[in-house]
This record gives structure tokens, sequence and C-alpha cells, in this order.
């Protein structure tokens, strides 16, 4: 016959009686606070840092966990400020811990950092995702970026000049119409 014996001042008790001790049932959790989904441009110094948050079973945030980051050994990723795909800290008093400092390599593509958290024999696992980019932002060209540019021009120019015409009231006066073209943007004036 099995017995178990509850956690704590009984167990010295227990263990003496020849009992089980059944240890403290508690469960890690991961929540990933910052750069799921993020865009990055591999071109760029401005990236988005994965943190996570290390809690325990009643989401309180664990201070001192030993959190270990996994940057992908092929395909789009980088290395980290110490030049080794790997980054080993401890979480902060809040239960986060942020893998600073990626260097992006040249490969652009989704991405997967791996996060594994320890902490009172416990430990737990998470994915975060992200995309690396050579450029400035998915679906929009150089030329489609200007060209939005110089519309969005077009029209606060448009706009001030309807306001210096008095705004409103009957005029037969025609103003020649603004004039964007591709290539070298060009905002002519009347």
């Amino acid at each position: 016959m099995r017995r178990t014996c509850a956690w704590g001042v009984l167990a010295i008790l227990c263990s003496e009686a020849g009992w089980s001790q059944a240890p403290p049932s508690r469960a890690l959790n991961i929540t990933i606070i910052e750069g799921e989904g993020a865009i990055n441009n591999i071109k760029g110094r401005v990236n988005r840092d994965p943190v996570i948050q290390v809690e325990d079973e009643n989401h309180r945030p664990i201070a001192g966990a030993a959190v270990v980051f996994f940057l992908p050994n092929q395909g789009p990723g980088g290395v980290f400020a110490n030049g080794t795909k790997t980054l080993a800290i401890t979480t902060d008093a809040q239960g986060r811990a942020t893998a600073a400092g990626i260097q992006r390599n040249n490969i652009s593509g989704q991405m997967q950092i791996r996060a594994t958290a320890s902490f009172g024999g416990q430990t737990a696992s998470a994915v975060i995702t992200q995309t690396n980019i050579a450029g400035g932002g998915p679906g929009l060209s150089t030329t489609a970026k200007v060209l939005i540019g110089a519309g969005l021009v077009g029209g606060a120019v448009a706009g001030a000049v309807a306001a210096t015409r008095g705004g409103g009231g009957s005029s037969s006066t025609t103003t020649p119409p603004i004039t964007i073209t591709a290539g070298t943007p060009t905002v002519t004036h009347p």
C-alpha cells in the first residue's frame, strides 16, 4: 500500500515512517510580452527584442528564474552580442527576461526564437516567431513609398491652396489641377 505525505513540516515525519513524499506541484509558465510577430529590417538598426515573463501556476512573476534564448542554427536568424546563438540570463524582479542585441544575419524570412525557463526544478518553453526582411517593409517598394509620400504632399498643397482662396462662396475662376507624375515625383503649383 502506497501512502503519500503532504509537503512541508510533516515531510520529515513521513520520510521516517517510510511514506513517499509528493513534491509540490508548481507549474511554470512563459508569457511572451514583446516580439511575437515582429518584422525586423536586417539592414536597419532598430529591431524588436523578444521579451518574456516567467510566471508560477497562479500567473505571478518569478524573479531569478534561469532563461536561455536560442536562435536558429540555419536560415533567417543571427547571433547575440556575445557572438553565439544562445543567451543565458535570469529574470528580473518582474519575472522578465529580454533577448537584447540580436545581430541579424542577411537572410530574409521567418525565424523562430526558442526560450526555455527553469526554476525550482520546473521548466517551461516558448517559441517567439519573427520575420527578417531586407528592405523598408513588406509589400511596398521604395518607388511605391515615394509615390504615396508625393500624393500626401500634393493633397496637403491642394488643401492649402483651397484654404487661401477664400474657402467657399461662388466663384467662377477655374484653378488648374495639381499634377503628380511617376518616377521622380514632381508637384506643380498653379
